[in-house]
């Protein structure tokens, strides 16, 4: 496995990292498992400030620390500088919130006083992917560093770089060393550290495949394990829903990030007489979209995080429209080094092709049209994911009931996704299992220890 930064706007490599040995496994183990029998026994208060040198830093160097993001993957330059500040956020947010939610919990029974601690379990190892290169490993460190878990990190190939600006932002912010090691080991380390004795457990974000590899070697090892692994959206339009709003909303929900977001919207269900206007609508908003230098804010459309990225959609792509989907806008070749996708509009997706169940990870919006609520809700949930769902509709009380009823880890009436480090984030089916962010994620791995006295 090549740890290389490839900047996607020009399709260069930059920088090549060398991997870690196994040597290099074995002593961060070793420091993650010491600082941990320290972190133990410690109260969580006491990590707190740390935790807010690690925002305080991400905030006074935003820019360059988006410009590595972008460099690297590829995303624009105000939305790298978003991430940045959402990591801020999470950092600040479980070093003020997190002593308090790990209370001792007191039990009412007869059989005497009794309560639970929640208590750190060991070392974790984090497999992150690399479309939110900081965002995704603060999901899962902050929460963990304040528990007392030590980690491990294995980031994804091509996003070596981002990784360890990560690292170093919290080697000056403070963090105890062996709290968290970046080392660029392949999957067969990967399965050696879940292994051994001193994990207690693992956190994925990313593919199908990926999850069930981790998933299959974590149950081996009787490790606990937390899954995010891509989704495929519905975007349900009821017939009273405020179209000014859906017009706000839509175009962006499919083209942030280049569309390579997990749980942002993919399949648009348009339930009435307005399906026509809605495709008319997107073939339009897609059209105005700017590629161009991902580090100029003039540029609306950034690349693909990379050329390999950009061929695996243009097969997906390809494959729909032999199976007889119907191209309304896009898919076609943008003159450019870099890995850009033309914004696509899809429409005439039957449940017989193959993208009707697949994640198409880039600027492709499928569209579907259906007569009633009871369609939308079935056409949503005909799907293996369920990671998120948006509803939109001017009756508060019928989009709750819609929502209630869709098959996803999280739903967003009257808007787009959005993360925050209060929201729960997460899915089911092949989505994934856990939780990652507010108290959920910060109690993915702890002991609830009982403590009961006669």
């Amino acid at each position: 496995m090549a740890y290389q930064t490839i900047n996607p706007y020009t399709n260069k490599v930059e920088q090549t990292y060398p991997n870690a040995s196994d040597a290099d496994l074995e002593a961060a183990l070793t420091a993650a498992h010491k600082r941990y029998l320290e972190f133990r026994n410690a109260q969580p208060e006491t990590r707190s400030a740390a935790l807010h040198q690690v925002a305080t830093l991400m905030r006074d160097e935003q820019h360059e620390l988006a410009t590595t993001l972008t460099r690297e993957m590829g995303k624009l330059i105000g939305e790298a500088e978003a991430e940045v500040a959402l990591c801020a956020d999470i950092a600040d947010y479980f070093a003020d919130h997190g002593p308090g939610m790990l209370a001792d919990t007191p039990l009412t029974t007869a059989a005497g006083p009794a309560y639970y601690a929640k208590q750190a379990v060991g070392v974790l190892v984090m497999v992150e992917p690399w479309n939110f290169p900081y965002y995704q490993i603060m999901r899962v460190f902050a929460p963990n560093f304040i528990v007392g878990n030590t980690m491990i990190l294995k980031h994804a190939s091509n996003t070596p770089a981002s990784a360890e600006a990560f690292a170093d932002v919290l080697r000056r912010a403070g963090v105890p060393d062996g709290s968290f090691a970046n080392l660029f080991i392949d999957y067969d380390q990967v399965g050696q550290a879940i292994a051994d004795p001193r994990v207690a457990g693992v956190a994925l974000t990313g593919s199908e495949r990926g999850g069930a590899a981790v998933a299959k070697e974590a149950g081996a090892n009787l490790k606990k394990s937390t899954l995010e692994l891509g989704g495929n959206d519905a975007f349900i339009i009821l017939p009273d829903a405020d179209w000014d709003l859906v017009r706000q909303v839509a175009p962006q929900s499919r083209l942030m990030n280049a569309g390579q977001i997990c749980s942002a919207s993919k399949r648009f269900i348009v339930v009435g007489d307005r399906y026509d206007e809605f495709v008319e609508f997107m073939k339009q908003e897609f059209a105005k979209v700017q590629p161009g230098d991902p580090m100029d804010p003039a540029t609306t459309l950034a690349p693909l995080s990379s050329a390999r990225a950009k061929d695996k959609l243009q097969k997906q792509v390809d494959a729909a429209v032999a199976a007889g989907a119907h191209v309304e806008y896009g898919n076609t070749p943008i003159d450019s080094d870099g890995a850009f996708f033309q914004p696509t509009v899809l429409t005439g997706i039957d449940r017989d092709n193959p993208v009707f169940n697949q994640e198409l990870f880039g600027p492709v919006a499928s569209i579907y049209h259906v007569d009633t609520e009871e369609e939308a809700v079935a056409l949503a949930n005909d799907s293996s994911y369920g990671l998120g769902s948006v509803v939109f509709s001017q009756d508060a009380d019928r989009a709750d009931r819609v929502a209630r009823q869709l098959e996803a880890g999280m739903t967003f009436i009257n808007r787009s996704w959005l993360t925050a480090p209060e929201l729960p984030f997460g899915g089911v089916k092949n989505s994934g299992y856990g939780r990652e962010l507010y108290d959920l994620g910060l109690n993915a791995f702890v002991n609830e220890h009982l403590v009961l006295a006669k």
